[in-house]
């Protein structure tokens, strides 16, 4: 009896010592954050719904009388004001316990005021180019953000580029330009050659802006904007929203687009209220689709962010071609598929690597967060 009474006791000291039980630890399987997948999944959905609805809404716009490109701008940006009741109630301090030394506020109110005139700019650009293209052909053209982004990623946050990444940047490459070489965009019957170009190119630089705006944001976010609240996210979007809100605003009183605002309104299609309507609409799904993109750089990073708005580009031409009678030619068809292809084939890389992070983890090594997916901290 005495011998098994020591033999258990020996079992219960060793089951207790540091190192089993941090090699237990080590082995044990990863715990699932379901908090954070939450909130993964909503910041998704705020993106691809916020981008389907506001571009689809822009498009209305202009297809029923709408003529001023700031007043298309402004409807972009001036919906920041139902933000501020989640920004008052969301908690302000960090949940971890550690001190966490902010910057001034005149480095704030810098990178406020620049984010604000970079998203006035490329919110300007992106309204000149829904103007003069087909929805269809503006969404597949504004898959090539994600290439922007990868390649701003590589010199600011040190993206590796693997094999899957390459393949799905050229893919997205290859997709936008092949609307070059559409046979006949004049056949879109309201747009002359020379528009469609200016169009085109417009969305282009848009594209290339969002990109670079995406991997400041994921900058400012690591190096400015420490802390882990959401509250951090409505304020980024609240003060650069009302830095590009104004821009829009001087912009559309200085070109004298406001005088014909009046007539506007009444030879609107659809009538005054529909006007109205269709502009605070546009302003509220943008809201949606700035707060998920700026959410998901916050909790994943800029080039995840970017991806999931890729992942819902090609809804928009499906629709377009329901509500707009939009033409569905064998090019686009073609640059859509390719769109999707590229990022499918980014979404592997994901997966490989969140894949070799668990099998890390397991085998006791020090976990190496994913270059794709690590979590800004």
């Amino acid at each position: 009896m005495a011998p098994s009474l020591f033999k258990l006791v020996q079992e219960i000291k060793e089951e207790n010592s540091p190192q089993y039980l941090n090699n237990k630890k080590q082995t044990s399987p990863e715990p699932i954050n379901y908090k954070w997948w939450i909130c993964i999944i909503m910041y998704a959905f705020f993106v691809i719904f916020g981008q389907s609805a506001s571009t689809l809404l822009g498009r209305l716009y202009y297809e029923k009388g709408g003529k001023s490109i700031w007043v298309a701008t402004l409807a972009q940006l001036a919906g920041f004001p139902i933000l501020i009741p989640s920004y008052c109630l969301a908690p302000k301090s960090c949940s971890k316990n550690r001190q966490i030394q902010q910057p001034s506020a005149l480095i704030l109110a810098l990178v406020y005021f620049s984010f604000g005139i970079c998203l006035a700019a490329y919110s300007l650009m992106y309204s000149i180019g829904l103007l003069h293209l087909p929805v269809s052909t503006f969404s597949l053209i504004c898959a090539s953000q994600l290439a922007f982004n990868a390649l701003f990623s590589f010199f600011l946050h040190s993206q590796k580029f693997t094999p899957f990444i390459i393949n799905s940047l050229v893919l997205l490459t290859i997709s936008s330009s092949l609307l070059i070489f559409q046979t006949d965009p004049a056949s879109y019957t309201k747009v002359s050659k020379g528009k469609y170009a200016i169009g085109f190119l417009c969305t282009i630089s848009a594209s290339a802006g969002y990109g670079l705006m995406l991997s400041l944001t994921q900058l400012s976010f690591k190096k400015l904007l420490k802390g882990e609240t959401h509250a951090k996210v409505f304020e980024m979007v609240i003060y650069q929203s009302l830095v590009a809100t104004s821009a829009a605003i001087i912009g559309l009183f200085t070109s004298g687009e406001w005088k014909g605002l009046s007539i506007e309104m009444e030879e609107f299609e659809l009538g005054k209220f529909s006007y109205a309507m269709t502009l605070i609409e546009t302003a509220i799904a943008s809201q949606f689709f700035v707060v998920g993109a700026i959410g998901l750089i916050f909790k994943v990073s800029s080039l995840f962010s970017n991806a999931i708005s890729v992942l819902g580009l090609p809804v928009i031409p499906i629709l377009a071609v329901i509500f707009f009678h939009d033409k569905m030619d064998a090019i686009k068809a073609i640059a859509m598929v390719l769109a999707i292809w590229g990022f499918v084939s980014y979404v592997y890389q994901c997966y490989l690597d969140n894949k070799s992070s668990k099998s890390e983890y397991r085998s006791g090594s020090e976990v190496s967060k994913s270059p794709l997916l690590e979590e800004v901290s």
